[in-house]
């Protein structure tokens, strides 16, 4: 229970800073983008902020021998880059650009009722669902011939 309500208030820290920062409203964000005309750099100070904290955080919490909450640390053991990593990397920027909105911005967004965010999410779940889809189909068939 006790980790349920600490992620509960991470969450609820997060959502505040992404509404606070201004990273929820797609046309601040639409602006960050817009280099040569009506570039608003404000968001490179909230960008900044978020990674001076994570990179203090990873250092403190890394050196203890376990989480609070769990037994082990849950860290990614991957280093390679992979085309599926680079795609959804590029998808993600693309969409980024476009709607103004990521995730991390649009799911805080949806509790302050804007409708933008719920469209962004739905056509988000939508995507994933369909991959998840994809992939499981592209797993379960046979393997094909190789042809020379």
């Amino acid at each position: 229970m006790r980790a349920v309500i600490s992620a509960g208030l991470a969450g609820l820290v997060f959502g505040a800073g992404i509404a606070i920062s201004g990273m929820g409203n797609p046309a601040k964000v639409l602006n960050f983008f817009d280099v040569f005309g009506t570039w608003d750099p404000s968001l490179l100070l909230v960008m900044a902020s978020a990674l001076t904290v994570t990179m203090i955080g990873y250092r403190l919490v890394l050196r203890r021998p376990a989480p609070r909450f769990d037994s082990g640390f849950h860290l990614p053991t991957r280093r390679d880059l992979d085309p599926a990593l680079i795609g959804g990397s590029a998808l993600f920027g693309i969409g980024w650009g476009i709607a103004g909105f990521c995730p991390g911005g649009a799911i805080p967004m949806l509790g302050l009722g804007e409708p933008a965010a719920l469209l962004f999410v739905l056509a988000m779940a939508t995507a994933m669902l369909v991959t998840h889809q994809l992939r499981n189909a592209a797993r379960r068939a046979p393997p094909q011939p190789q042809t020379n």
